[in-house]
């Protein structure tokens, strides 16, 4: 087995100090013996490890690789380092594979970057330990102030390592010193800060920037940047759309009064885009609507030129409430838009998908789905996402398998237990369930789906007390949560309380009128001896199902000993 020594302070290297002394050691080796590998990985190497982009040519290109940076305006967010830890993780698990076994030292892990630290969490996960051990080593303090590559940083969304060390250099730079540098150096640590979710500290570094500046375009984008702070805050508590407003019209005010049209139409086409999102959030839809199509008018007459990116993301944006006002097809000339104009960035295929998955259109929601997987780095939901049409389609086990996978990518995304625990459900397996349900209930408290699934598998275990009090936390987070009201009913008709489960039903059925729910309220009237209710229910469950076998022979021949709830009931509960 070999060993190799790596110091991981950050330090040394910034993000990713860890991640390319591992590759400048596993990848010379496989470009010789296996290029095909370390292509299928270019964009993670490259990312982590800059000193062998001479040696990993990009395979996998966006329109944003060959612009000049200040039109570069989609920063990554604080996710991609995890997207590029398991595809760095997929790497060193094949590579190894191949060559044997590696044992890796570390010092100073304690003082490695957020990437790495990531990284070898991942790495501890997803590799088999037979391929790949890491040994912490001792820690000593390096020699040396931390490196600030702030648009190294800044381009591949190292919002840990901008914070960190921006605030430093800001701590040591007076405005007065270079007022560009230190504004430009601000705004892009006040950024990294929102996105890693210290809001806060960037609300604090925005109102300093406004006590010494007065330059026009900077102060705007304070102002917008304040705004965006107010309307996307992590805590939602703390979210306030009214104050949002007042920040984002000033800056409005301030980019309308800009001389140049180009650079007018770029900035205030920004701030009109971010008004649209308070607006959205003050439940104003069409007004968000008008003000994004006033910024694609400013861009496609002033900036036809330039600023892709900048028009691609409005058509984009302008897609996502074109659908939530039903406009699907609008919408989708809008996502195709944005897709041609940068076919290499991923993330609208997803956003495409969905809607495609929503207008029945699985077979291209699913390629749209496969070509993110191809386009980027391992992206959990896309995998999740695909886990749902394949169970629309009756794929199960193909859902599964998509669900094991995004979990295996990202242990904490949430929706996915939720869904997982409605498969294991479906099929009988509560011991799974349960587990499922456990570890989802503890990243998310308060999900009504999960304490419904909680309910069926306390039912299903004949744990009375238990699935009741799990459906009535269900249904005091979501009222209108239909598998909660008729999983309720279900007790309700076991315990014999054929009243509380007629009431059940009934809410259920006036929230959601589907043939399963008038069949199970047919049989509890049939078990109370209400003979012509339980026929309308049939009649009208046949209508709504005229296949369904057990609807057409409980009308001509009614079922002896048939259970109330049929195991089609469950599944994700989505």
């Amino acid at each position: 087995m070999d060993t190799i020594f790596i110091d991981a302070d950050r330090r040394i290297g910034g993000p990713y100090t860890l991640a390319a002394a591992l590759l400048g050691h596993l990848v010379p080796d496989e470009l010789g013996r296996r290029p095909e590998l370390v292509a299928a990985h270019d964009i993670e190497i490259r990312t982590a490890a800059p000193g062998l982009r001479d040696m990993v040519p990009a395979r996998r290109r966006s329109l944003a690789d060959d612009l000049p940076r200040e039109q570069r305006v989609l920063v990554p967010g604080a996710r991609r380092s995890l997207r590029i830890a398991n595809g760095l993780a997929e790497f060193v698990r094949d590579s190894l594979s191949g060559s044997g076994p590696l044992t890796v030292r570390v010092a100073n892990l304690g003082e490695a970057d957020h990437t790495d630290a990531e990284l070898v969490a991942v790495l501890r996960r997803r590799v088999d330990p037979g391929l790949l051990t890491i040994e912490e080593g001792p820690s000593r303090q390096s020699a040396g102030p931390l490196p600030g590559d702030f648009d190294r940083y800044r381009d591949e969304g190292f919002h840990h390592a901008m914070a960190e060390s921006g605030l430093e250099v800001l701590r040591g730079l007076a405005f007065e010193d270079d007022p560009e540098r230190w504004q430009r150096l601000l705004q892009r640590v006040a950024a990294s800060l929102e996105a890693i979710g210290r809001e806060d500290e960037a609300r604090e570094l925005y109102d300093r920037a406004r006590r010494l500046s007065t330059d026009p375009k900077h102060r705007a984008t304070a102002a917008y940047a304040t705004a965006m702070i107010l309307v996307r805050h992590h805590d939602a508590a703390l979210r306030d759309p009214e104050q949002a407003l007042a920040w984002i019209n000033e800056a409005v005010t301030i980019t309308s009064l800009l001389p140049d049209p180009r650079e007018r139409a770029f900035h205030l086409g920004f701030d009109l885009n971010g008004k649209a999102l308070v607006e959205l959030r003050r439940g104003r839809r069409d007004a968000a609507m008008e003000l994004v199509g006033q910024a694609i008018e400013l861009a496609e007459t002033h900036l036809a030129r330039e600023h892709p990116i900048h028009r691609l993301v409005l058509h984009a944006n302008r897609a996502q409430l074109l659908a939530v006002a039903g406009l699907r097809e609008a919408a989708l000339a809008d996502y195709t838009r944005a897709i041609e104009a940068d076919p290499g960035y991923p993330d609208y295929y997803l956003d495409r998908g969905n809607l495609l998955h929503e207008l029945g259109r699985d077979e291209e929601a699913l390629a749209d789905y496969e070509a993110v997987m191809r386009l980027s780095p391992p992206f959990p939901e896309a995998y999740y996402n695909r886990s749902e049409v394949r169970y629309a389609a009756g794929d199960l086990e193909g859902a599964h398998a998509d669900l094991d996978h995004t979990l295996e990518l990202d242990p904490e995304f949430a929706p996915a237990y939720v869904n997982r625990c409605g498969l294991h459900v479906a099929a009988g397996d509560y011991l799974s369930a349960r587990r499922d349900v456990e570890r989802g209930l503890a990243l998310v408290p308060g999900d009504s789906y999960l304490l419904c699934v909680l309910g069926q598998v306390e039912l299903a275990e004949e744990r009375y007390p238990e699935a009741r009090m799990a459906f009535d936390q269900a249904l005091e987070l979501d009222p209108e949560l239909v598998a909660a009201w008729a999983g309720r009913a279900e007790l309700a008709f076991e315990r014999g309380d054929h009243e509380a489960a007629l009431a059940d039903l009934t809410q259920a059925l006036k929230l959601a009128e589907t043939a399963e729910l008038l069949y199970n309220r047919s049989l509890v009237y049939r078990a109370v001896g209400l003979e012509a209710q339980e026929r309308e229910d049939l009649l009208r469950a046949a209508e709504l199902a005229p296949e369904d076998e057990d609807v057409q022979r409980a009308l001509h021949r009614p079922p002896q000993g048939k259970p109330l709830f049929s195991p089609r009931d469950g599944g994700p509960l989505t």
